[in-house]
Parts: C-alpha cells; structure tokens; sequence
C-alpha cells in the first residue's frame, strides 16, 4: 500500500467495505458483541425500546389525518381532498387516510396516540434545515449534535444504544463523545478474515500515546469488526419466525432487522428507520396515498411481529415529518412546503387517542397552520416515558409540557 494512500482510501480501494463501515468510521462508533450481551446482559423485560420512523419530504398532515367536515379543508383542496365517505373516521371529526387500515385498527385498540398541531417557533420552510431542527432538538441555534446523541452521550456513551438501519447515520444520534451505529436493513455485514482481516486489525490498534483524533479513527475500524460479529449472523440468516417483508416495502425491510434485533434481546433501546418520498408538490394524491400505504403495512406489521415476543408490551413507535403542507394546493394538484402537522406514537403501552388542538384553517399565519405542541415536548416525554432520561440534560432548560401519551 503507497503511503500516500490513507486508511480511509485504501479500505474504500480495496473493496472491504461498503456504506456501513464508512458510517461506522465517520462516528467512531463503539459496539458491544450482541451475542453475548443477548446471553449475559439482555435487555430486561419491561425496559422500553423506542423505534423511531421519519418520513422524509415532508408529509400532508392534513391528508394524512383528515378534517373531513371542515368546509375549509374542502375550499383550500377542492380536488385534492377526500370525500368524507372516503376516509377512515376516528374522533373529533378526524379521519385517517384510506391507505392507513392498520393505523386505523391501532386506534380503535387504543394503541395509536395522534399528537396534533406539532411544530416549532419562527418555522422554516427549507428541508434541510427544518430536518436539522427536528434532528437536533434545537430550533433556536444550530448544533453540532442531535438530540438521541447528547442522549448517548449523557447514559454511558454506548453507541450500542441506538441504532441506525440504514447506511448513512443520521444526525439526531451525533453526540459529542460518540455516535450510534448504523447497521445494513438486509444481507449482513461482511469483512475479511485471515491474513486481510489481522492486517485491518493491525491498522486498527490503538496506542495510548496516540492523539486523540487518531485513537478515535482507529477505534471505529476496531467497532467494525464487532458490527460484523455482532450483527452479521443475525441480519444474514433467515428467520422463519419472521413474516415475509412485503415486496418493494423498503421499510418494512428496514423494520424486519429491527424486529430481529429485539427478538435477539440487543441491549438497545433506540432504532431509527426512514422512509423518503413525501414531497409532494405534483399529483399528491396517489403518491401519498401509495407511499401511505407502506408506512402502514409495515408499521402495523412490525408491531405485530414483535407483539408476540417477550419485548412486545415495551416497544414505542414515534412518527414524525419535518414539516406538513400548504392549506391550499397548488395549481399541478399538489400541496407546497408548510409547517405544522402530526406525529403518531403507537405501541401497546401508547395510550391512544388525540393529543393537542386540531389547528385552524382559516386562522393562519402566512398561508400555514399555527403549531400548538412544540416537538421538544414529544421529544421531553419520550425520553422521560420510554427511556427514564433527563429531558432537561438533553433539549435543554425550556418549558415543555409532557404529553399523557406515556
């Protein structure tokens, strides 16, 4: 290898690794062996586990959950919004969406909470810095970490406590000291053994009398060989006791390694998932409606599929987008960027129902619905209600008043 060649450079050359050692090296992640923490230290029964589902592009709130007898809603969408007789009614004059079948049975068992109206001060229209702020739980000045990783940086620094299923981690497990890992959502992670493997842990070692950026680099190559023992079995082999991930439905695939990883009793007690897809600025109907659909097969089927395991009354499924739409839909028969909407927390210890008013729309502020529940709440109750943490620690001083949902 020339020594011109960086680590970095050389494991990307050589093909060892794919997306997940990149992520794994760019955190400087710290994984346990999963096996034998399934044996040793399991999750305890009773200990809750947050899976967290971002839909990015920002989804239609109110096509999602749907004001079905509000004149307005009708007015502002004359041929985008939904007969009354085509939604699925819940209370309040509510209604979900069509495609949602399974949320609308969650909802009738009590196991589905729908907080309203959720946003946050001076709202901003941009995707990449409205997601920034709900990643990072700072609406008020940029940050370098997000919420779920001064988290982890608060509660041992254990990057096995939050996982990402996906490539690419995404900002909200950025701490300051460490990061969550990120995980592939099918086939394994593989690396070299035999002379090519001893020779990547030789890169890897770290000497105590090395700077501490340097210590950092080559801890996270020594976490990727843990990612690949730890995970590697458990995501590659088949589970007959897992139903067959629904074809084309990249997040119920995504949900399927999660639900494997619960079953393994992982110590983990955060998993994020995504789904992209929701700007629907043309023909919304059909796309949101569609991608809808996926978000409730595999939601309601990842509940089920855990449901029947021994972590199946601690698992909390928290929803969220980064902004909703206009009230009014554009001229190509879709809906443009706005900022208030829902978030739906479900799980069979969720208690279900509405949570904060439904906002008006008529009362706007520039053409956009007022927020009435500050995210940081839903956040602030999350940590407190499934994760026992000081939410103070974590968003800081502000007041944010806990939501009945755990």
């Amino acid at each position: 290898m020339p020594r011109t060649m960086s680590r970095r450079q050389f494991l990307i050359s050589s093909g060892v690794v794919g997306g997940v050692a990149l992520a794994a090296g760019a955190t400087g992640i710290s994984m346990h062996d999963v096996t034998k923490a399934g044996k040793q230290t399991p999750l305890a029964v009773g200990t809750k586990i947050i899976v967290l589902v971002t839909m990015y592009g920002g989804n239609d709130g109110l096509n999602t959950v749907i004001p079905y007898t509000d004149a307005a809603y009708y007015a502002g969408r004359p041929e985008l919004a939904y007969a009354q007789a085509d939604v699925l009614p819940l209370a309040d004059d509510l209604g979900l969406n069509a495609s949602m079948v399974g949320f609308k049975k969650l909802y009738d068992a009590g196991r589905l909470a729908v907080v309203r109206g959720v946003g946050y001060p001076n709202p901003d229209r941009s995707h990449f810095r409205s997601m920034s702020i709900w990643q990072t739980g700072s609406p008020d000045s940029p940050q370098v970490t997000g919420w779920l990783g001064r988290w982890l940086d608060a509660n041992g620094a254990d990057p096995l406590l939050a996982i990402n299923v996906g490539p690419v981690l995404p900002p909200m497990l950025a701490g300051q000291k460490c990061a969550g890992a990120a995980l592939p959502s099918a086939g394994g992670v593989a690396l070299p053994d035999g002379r090519y493997g001893s020779g990547l842990r030789a890169l890897d070692a770290v000497s105590g009398e090395s700077a501490e950026l340097i210590q950092r680099v080559a801890q996270s190559g020594t976490d990727l060989f843990r990612v690949a023992a730890t995970f590697g079995p458990a995501l590659a082999v088949s589970d007959t006791t897992t139903p067959a991930t629904p074809a084309g439905n990249v997040l119920a695939g995504q949900l399927d390694v999660v639900a494997r990883c619960i079953a393994a009793n992982a110590p983990t007690r955060v998993y994020s998932v995504q789904l992209g897809g929701f700007d629907t600025h043309a023909d919304e109907k059909g796309r949101q409606s569609a991608l809808l659909g996926q978000l409730d097969a595999a939601v309601s089927g990842f509940l089920t599929n855990v449901g029947a395991g021994s972590h199946g009354s601690d698992v909390v499924v928290a929803l969220y987008s980064e902004f909703g739409r206009r009230v009014a839909a554009n001229g190509s028969q879709g809906t443009d960027h706005g900022t208030a909407s829902n978030v739906f927390v479900a799980g069979v210890g969720v208690k279900g129902g509405m949570y904060g008013d439904q906002p008006s729309l008529t009362d706007l502020t520039m053409d956009d619905l007022k927020y009435n529940v500050d995210f940081r709440s839903v956040y602030a109750t999350l940590l407190e209600g499934a994760l026992g943490a000081d939410a103070g620690q974590v968003l800081g001083s502000g007041t944010f008043p806990r939501l009945a949902f755990l």
